[in-house]
């Protein structure tokens, strides 16, 4: 079963600018770049998850998933990967919930200084409701929190949907997540539902004027876990990033603040805990 977000992709037609841009965002460095599978990527570790920047150069499965997405939509975030400890196992099981997991593929990660496969699988678009969704036999990922002025992970993937009765018989009943939270709030004019899943949380996000529609689902943006927000947002506005003011944020004990640039394609919130 799935225990963790294993990483997130980002699919460009510029991936070395990305990159600096992620550099810059996350506060590290990259683990490393390769080209593998028809693809450019460039990956990045953090305190939960890993995130790939992808740009096609060639045939293969990952560059064939990023031209597509790139054509489709644009720049953006176009693929989640969920962590497994058995992925045959979990297609089995998987199977059995109608999900119709694909073939057996090695997908490559950024390890140890080299290109390293892991056992992959993707979920048909049209079992997941048009997400890009991959399962990867991996364990969980630990990494660092990073310097002080960084980001130390992910706090949570926004996932916008059209049904939100659906999108709980999806995350929950089929891909068995924590389902944490169910809220709707007229001042917000949304229904939140989050779902944890390992140290982060999927939130999926439902807009009250569209009604409840049949249409796909879609990543809707980031949200970054600061080590310490007014340092981060102080050294990012240095660099020439456009950031808003800080804020408090919904979850009580909590400021955020917006990416306005830099972000490619992603939205993307810095958040801060007391």
């Amino acid at each position: 079963m799935i225990h963790s977000v294993h990483h997130l992709s980002i699919a460009t037609a510029d991936p070395d600018g990305a990159a600096r841009d992620y550099e810059l965002l996350l506060g590290r460095k990259p683990d490393g770049a390769f080209e593998a599978e028809g693809a450019r990527q460039i990956w990045f570790s953090t305190s939960n998850l890993r995130l790939a920047i992808v740009s096609p150069t060639g045939e293969g499965p990952t560059g064939e998933a990023a031209r597509t997405r790139l054509a489709d939509k644009g720049e953006g975030l176009w693929e989640i990967a969920f962590g497994v400890a058995d992925l045959s196992a979990t297609m089995k099981l998987f199977e059995r919930r109608a999900l119709a997991p694909g073939a057996v593929f090695a997908r490559s990660v950024q390890a140890r200084n080299k290109a390293e496969p892991l056992r992959a699988s993707r979920l048909g678009a049209w079992t997941s409701h048009g997400l890009d969704i991959v399962l990867v036999e991996a364990p969980k990922h630990a990494g660092e929190k990073g310097a002080q002025a960084g980001m130390s992970g992910l706090d949570h993937v926004v996932i916008r949907t059209p049904d939100p009765g659906r999108a709980v018989e999806f995350f929950g009943g089929r891909l068995g997540l924590d389902m944490r939270l169910d809220r709707t709030n007229p001042a917000w004019g949304a229904r939140l539902i989050f779902f944890r899943c390992g140290d982060l949380v999927v939130e999926i996000v439902h807009e009250l004027k569209a009604g409840v529609g049949d249409g796909p689902d879609a990543f809707g943006g980031l949200s970054w876990r600061a080590n310490d927000l007014e340092a981060a947002r102080t050294r990012l506005m240095e660099a020439g990033v456009d950031l808003s003011e800080i804020r408090t944020g919904r979850r009580p004990g909590s400021q955020v603040c917006t990416m306005r640039d830099r972000t490619h394609g992603v939205p993307t919130i810095l958040l801060g805990l007391s």
